[in-house]
């Protein structure tokens, strides 16, 4: 028979045991729970472009194509050989100024090496656009489909997901996206330089 304080002992080696199983239990639902508020805030890949908002949150894939991180992108940009563009939509000149005003463009500070084909990523682009595309996708690439090519933007910007996806459609088949763009780049205190857009 277990004496009194034999049976106390025991009853205290229960209480532990039941507690370090109870918060098992609570880390392994934080866990879940965390995990699960991820997956909602993912958005799911449209069957095609994405249209308004452009800055929400964005899938984490890109069907044919390769979704990078930061640091990915970087090593990509570090080592050469991939064709980086920027499609961050540009503002045009008002055409409703006053006589004498001087119209000053926002600089754009990007991936250095890059190139900018802004206006490139909406969800619907007219023949002219589309054409500016394909002619600034064949002039960084030499014409060849098999060329790297990575896209980006802002963080959270479906621009250049279409931009990607559009890409893909056209024939390109080694197409990275780099859903943070600049957003990530600078948060990492990567080098950045002005960009002027491609001429059209």
């Amino acid at each position: 028979m277990l004496t009194d304080s034999a049976k106390e002992s025991s009853g205290v080696v229960r209480c532990a045991l039941h507690l370090a199983v109870f918060r098992a239990f609570l880390a392994l639902m934080a866990v879940h729970t965390f995990s699960s508020e991820l997956a909602a805030q993912a958005a799911p890949e449209p069957a095609g472009y994405r249209g308004e908002p452009y800055r929400a949150p964005v899938p984490e894939t890109l069907t044919g194509g390769y979704v990078v991180t930061t640091q990915e992108a970087h090593a990509l940009w570090d080592k050469g050989g991939t064709a980086f563009i920027d499609v961050l939509p540009r503002p045009p000149k008002p055409d409703n100024l006053p006589a004498g005003t001087i119209w000053h463009e926002k600089s754009r500070f990007s991936i250095p090496g890059s190139t900018w084909l802004p206006n490139v990523g909406y969800e619907k682009i007219p023949r002219a656009t589309e054409n500016y595309f394909r002619d600034g996708l064949a002039k960084v690439t030499d014409g060849v489909a098999a060329h790297p090519v990575l896209f980006f933007c802002l963080d959270e910007c479906w621009m250049s997901w279409n931009a990607a996806k559009r890409a893909i459609e056209m024939g390109y088949v080694t197409v990275y996206w780099y859903p943070e763009g600049t957003d990530g780049w600078t948060f990492e205190d990567f080098p950045v330089e002005q960009l002027k857009p491609e001429p059209q």
